[in-house]
């Protein structure tokens, strides 16, 4: 259920824009520091020809609405909300069935709240956000936790390489440019995360769980895909990067000394996304993930076998355990791999009948 914000008014796109183009110097240097490129864009100016500002042309009529999802964030969802409003035209707070005062602090604070009946994960939470986004009109939508992690003030740098046309999705990495003091069990397990995220897209991100995004109109268009929980950010990064969508990155600053950092066990939710990752990397590529362990099961098991032989030749010794392991070996490697094969084949089938279906 909606409930709007209140008698609080929703802001012009030119008051919104204003307060924008005020924070420009901030994002552009931030772009600059982890592109390389050096340029200005101005808002709501034309952009001269044969220069490089005309290359990435800034949308000045895009309104932007930011989405943020909260179950139970009572202590800081208001803070986050006022400082949200500086940047954006419209907040809405995509309620996950939290039991205290999060909805009504949420309104009080000038956004609207959508209400989910039950708390569904974060992944239903957002899709729910994005459909109610984009009833409103919304062409540009700026992502990221109700907990207070995420910094507001990092909104024009996020959505600066959407509004000029830079990228379709713009993803804010904790890991470019780092400041803050990210414990050391979260940058293990994030490597790891990255590893087999980009083992499943085009695309290879530095920070592949960050929930501070922004999506333009056509971004927005193809959230066609299933997810459950907190696989959502590793999920859109990976039908996206299908999709053929331009992705880019930008640093964002981030904190973890607030009230309600683990929603859930770190291990569990690094576990959870971790066997989504596991699922479809040999969906997406069985070779990888089939080949690739039969390939080396094979090769240790031959040469054990070679081992077992020239033992048996060189000194008379026959050794049956070794023998076994290296026949067990070399059969499981032997039915991974064409295993690894005839998936891979069929892969590569649906793809071609998607072509051909899309044309």
């Amino acid at each position: 259920m909606v409930q709007p914000a209140g008698k609080i008014q929703r802001r012009s796109g030119g008051e919104s824009r204003s307060r924008f183009r005020d924070y420009s110097s901030i994002y552009f240097k931030q772009w600059e520091a982890t592109t390389g490129k050096s340029r200005t864009i101005s808002i709501n100016q034309k952009n001269p020809k044969n220069s490089d500002e005309a290359k990435y042309p800034v949308q000045s009529n895009e309104q932007i609405a930011a989405l943020i999802p909260a179950f139970n964030e009572s202590l800081v969802i208001g803070s986050v909300v006022l400082q949200t409003r500086k940047y954006v035209d419209h907040v809405i707070v995509i309620n996950d069935g939290s039991t205290d005062e999060t909805a009504e602090i949420a309104r009080l604070s000038g956004a609207e709240v959508v209400d989910m009946p039950e708390n569904v994960g974060k992944a239903h939470a957002m899709m729910a956000g994005f459909k109610r986004a984009k009833m409103l009109g919304y062409s540009v939508v700026v992502m990221f936790d109700g907990d207070g992690q995420h910094n507001p003030h990092d909104i024009p740098a996020v959505s600066a390489p959407v509004l000029s046309g830079e990228a379709d999705v713009v993803i804010g990495s904790r890991f470019l440019n780092i400041e803050a003091k990210i414990p050391t069990y979260r940058i293990a397990g994030q490597k790891i995360l990255n590893g087999f995220t980009n083992a499943t897209c085009n695309f290879k991100t530095t920070d592949s769980q960050s929930g501070f995004r922004a999506l333009n109109k056509y971004a927005l268009d193809h959230l066609t895909f299933s997810s459950e929980g907190y696989n959502l950010e590793s999920d859109m990064l990976s039908h996206f990067s299908d999709c053929k969508l331009k992705i880019t990155e930008v640093p964002i600053h981030v904190r973890y000394d607030v009230p309600h950092k683990h929603k859930m066990n770190p291990l569990a939710h690094g576990l959870g996304v971790f066997t989504r990752l596991v699922g479809m990397i040999g969906y997406r590529r069985p070779l990888l993930s089939f080949g690739v362990p039969g390939f080396a099961f094979f090769t240790v098991g031959f040469l054990m076998e070679i081992y077992t032989f020239s033992t048996f030749v060189g000194i008379g010794q026959f050794n049956y355990i070794l023998f076994t392991g290296g026949i067990a070996l070399l059969t499981l490697g032997l039915l991974l791999l064409v295993c690894g094969l005839i998936l891979n084949s069929l892969v590569i089938l649906m793809k071609d009948g998607n072509k051909r279906g899309g044309v």
